[in-house]
């Protein structure tokens, strides 16, 4: 059985972070163990010791919240204020803005989603995660083409926009691609709705590990994020920003603590962030997505950027270097970006390819269409074979990533597509895994179940 995972420091002499997992060995089907790299950061960075330390802290003392009258009730009762409040100065919130705890962005997006007034119109492109298309599909929504020049977006949001007679306009749109890794110009297009009376709410996901987000200098209505992409993987996201279209929607769970008072045949409903989390809250979670943010901004964001910087650079740099490699982009080389880079390899299945960098040479990433099925059908030009979905491959790191990392990709891509692969792999359930896997799995406590589908990247 491979060793249990390490805690280490991620030996990056700028960031004294550290996190769980740095220094996790797999085993290879070679019968060799390496060194684990986690270049699918976009999905599930590693855990932040100080989001793990929070748990820990608070573990004792766990209780009721807002309902027991015990001590250790009363302090996760003030844990869990004081986790909100920070969570509210980490999305540099307005006083006035609400903090709605959630399982992620999935379902913070869904919740605003369903707090929409009557007659409320939604603006959204092509090129969004499925959180950020699919919720808005139950009102009047407007769906616009994948825009290929970035100095498109503003204007085509604000002919759409215009031309909608709702009294209510929304426009939803993502801070960074998660397929690409590019920046949207969000302040631009934040300031256009408010000139046009619309609201704007921010599928942050992306954008909120690797930029400093500052809701109120945003302009933005709502911002929705995951504290799982911020290093903190406990089950907790939030829908952070405006209350009035919140306080006048029915509840997102009927239960208790949404509610005032209850009667035989009446129900009164509370206000506020209580409204839409009925049940007991994620103490837990919110706990460590606070420290999470707390200790992102202690890293400094300026830091955090100019690492992320030079790995990308040095990753683009890598790829270009092998012929067979087209990078995807929206708007070219230029274009401003995170650490998400997606390619295709000429000739090479990405199903087949992200199995061998796994299990030939250690390295995790990303193989599909990364629940933006009409934005990669846009940008691979090949399309799907055999009626399955466009693909590509994913590398994404952030503040836990090492320069090595990104060698170690580019030289075992650099290898296969001079050797190939050294191990038989099939086909199943949607994906390649190897022929008679001699690699031992870990037992965690639970019996392996085996492969597991992703339903989101299949056909």
């Amino acid at each position: 059985m491979p060793p249990a995972p390490a805690l280490s420091r991620s030996r990056l002499p700028s960031f004294p972070l550290e996190f769980y997992g740095a220094d996790l060995r797999v085993p290879l089907v070679s019968g060799e163990q390496v060194r684990y790299v986690n270049l699918d950061c976009a999905a599930s960075p590693p855990c932040l010791r100080a989001a793990h330390d929070a748990v820990q802290r608070a573990l004792p003392w766990y209780g009721s919240v807002n309902r027991g009258a015990g001590y250790a009730s009363e302090v996760s009762t003030r844990l869990l204020a004081s986790s909100r409040a920070a969570i509210h100065a980490f999305a540099g919130a307005r006083r006035d803005d609400a903090v709605v705890l959630t399982r992620n962005t999935t379902e913070a997006l869904n919740l605003l989603a369903s707090c929409l007034p009557a007659d409320t119109a939604v603006v959204v492109f092509d090129a969004e995660h499925h959180a950020n298309l699919l919720p808005w599909r139950g009102a009047r929504c407007v769906q616009l083409p994948v825009p290929r020049r970035r100095e498109q977006i503003v204007e085509r949001a604000r002919e759409a926009l215009a031309a909608l007679p709702a009294r209510h306009r929304l426009l939803a749109v993502t801070g960074a691609s998660n397929v690409t890794g590019e920046l949207w110009p969000i302040e631009e297009l934040c300031a256009m709705a408010r000139r046009h009376g619309a609201r704007v709410v921010v599928d942050a996901a992306q954008l909120a590990p690797h930029r400093a987000i500052d809701l109120a200098a945003l302009g933005a209505d709502w911002i929705a994020l995951s504290a799982h992409k911020l290093y903190a993987p406990f089950g907790c996201g939030a829908l952070i920003g405006r209350t009035d279209w919140l306080d006048a929607a029915p509840p997102w769970l009927a239960g208790g603590g949404a509610v005032r008072r209850v009667s035989r045949d009446a129900v009164e409903w509370t206000h506020g962030p209580a409204r839409h989390e009925a049940g007991t809250p994620n103490l837990l979670g919110a706990a460590a997505f606070a420290a999470a943010g707390r200790t992102l901004e202690e890293a400094g964001w300026d830091a955090i950027e100019t690492h992320e910087s030079a790995l990308l650079d040095q990753l683009l740099d890598g790829l270009r270097g092998l012929r067979e490699v087209e990078v995807l982009s929206l708007w070219g080389p230029s274009a401003p970006r995170i650490g998400v880079v997606s390619f295709t390899v000429r000739g090479w299945e990405p199903a087949l390819l992200s199995a061998a960098l796994s299990a030939e040479y250690g390295i995790g990433v990303r193989d599909g269409a990364f629940c933006a099925h009409p934005l990669v059908a846009e940008l691979v030009r090949d399309g799907g074979a055999h009626g399955r979905l466009p693909s590509a491959l994913r590398a994404s790191f952030g503040a836990a990533s090492q320069p090595e990392d990104v060698s170690r990709l580019v030289a075992a891509l650099r290898e296969i597509l001079t050797r190939g692969v050294r191990w038989q792999y099939v086909r199943r359930e949607g994906r390649y895994v190897p022929e008679r896997d001699p690699r031992a799995q870990p037992e965690l406590g639970l019996p392996f179940a085996g492969s597991v589908a992703r339903p989101c990247d299949q056909a």
